[in-house]
């Protein structure tokens, strides 16, 4: 289906856009009264991430709503664990937590490479059903977590401040984590690829938690699986954002993929430097501009287009939009990106 908005598309592969692209992550959730009503109406998020019809309303609120230049769909990365074997529940102002952790050989030999299309049904069915809602408005963005990422939650049952378990694997148990995050990859790239048959026009990987490790734990346990992934998906865009991984801007520039996400603390400057001129850049507002007024907004949105550039770029933020941020601070932003003149 030809797109009536291919702006970040374009922008993605490296042609030349008329104004740049804007979309944010977390966009489809807390911020939007809209999203709540359908979250308050349910027993808890992970209905809402497995019941496709609704997934795709909340996909849609902020291209309504906000006018972004994109959609990504509405689910969870965790959802890789839980069809590999490992159930997770979202508990409400705490987060995620495992019952069940990865301690042993054996327990990652329990763990299956699954079936996505049958085991993630719902996220496909969710795509399908966003596409055609969208009707070519505006791209549909799928999404994973990365493998260190994923790798992590699997360890560490939780969210965590240091991943102190997850970390003392790579130490103790380096190969127990290779063949954990060999698994995780593989069933990653089939995930990707059955979002991109169901209708995704880019994927982008969230790396989350590369921050925590040093650049040469990065290099082995991080950034080697994330390689794998981009050489595997050929048919759209892809993205990469290593939340916290200044250090290894270099080697992100060398992955097969064309976008890569900056984190707020990245110098725009030294970044384009570092990851050279054939990748797109996406990013990279710190999230709490959009709790200031609406005239140093402006300002600080036009502030770093200017750093950025007019191509290969995609206006987001730095990290997710925090939840108790106004959609009227969001749209300033949005409104101030696509009214910017160079």
């Amino acid at each position: 289906m030809k797109l009536d908005n291919d702006l970040l598309i374009k922008a993605a592969i490296g042609e030349n856009v008329e104004r740049t692209p804007v979309w944010l992550m977390r966009q489809a959730g807390r911020i939007l009264p809209e999203y709540r009503a359908i979250r308050n109406s349910l027993s808890g998020f992970k209905e809402l991430v497995e019941t496709p019809h609704l997934a795709a309303e909340v996909t849609i609120q902020p291209v309504d709503i906000l006018d972004v230049d994109a959609a990504i769909i509405f689910s969870d990365i965790l959802v890789v664990p839980e069809a590999m074997g490992l159930s997770y529940q979202m508990i409400e102002k705490k987060g995620p937590w495992f019952e069940k952790t990865i301690h042993t050989n054996e327990d990652v030999d329990s763990l299956v490479i699954p079936d996505v299309n049958d085991q993630l049904s719902y996220v496909m069915e969710a795509i399908r059903i966003t596409k055609k809602e969208l009707n070519g408005r505006v791209p549909l963005i799928g999404f994973a977590g990365a493998p260190w990422t994923i790798f992590s939650y699997m360890i560490e049952g939780q969210g965590s401040k240091t991943f102190s378990k997850a970390k003392k694997m790579l130490y103790t148990n380096p190969e127990l984590a290779h063949n954990l995050l060999k698994k995780i990859t593989l069933t990653t790239i089939k995930y990707l690829k059955a979002q991109i048959s169901a209708g995704a026009d880019v994927v982008q990987l969230f790396d989350s938690w590369a921050g925590i490790l040093t650049h040469q734990q990065y290099i082995e346990f991080g950034i080697k699986y994330v390689n794998e992934i981009c050489n595997a998906i050929n048919e759209v865009p892809v993205t990469v954002f290593s939340k916290g991984a200044y250090f290894a801007r270099k080697e992100l520039g060398e992955l097969k993929c064309n976008t890569i996400g900056l984190d707020w603390n990245m110098d725009i400057k030294k970044s384009r430097e570092l990851i050279g001129p054939e990748k797109t850049l996406q990013g990279n507002l710190d999230p709490c501009v959009l709790y200031s007024d609406f005239k140093n907004i402006q300002k600080q949105t036009n502030e770093m287009l200017c750093k950025f550039g007019k191509n290969r770029h995609i206006a987001n933020l730095g990290h997710g939009v925090y939840p108790d941020i106004t959609p009227d601070k969001v749209i300033c932003f949005i409104e101030a990106v696509k009214t910017y003149k160079n």
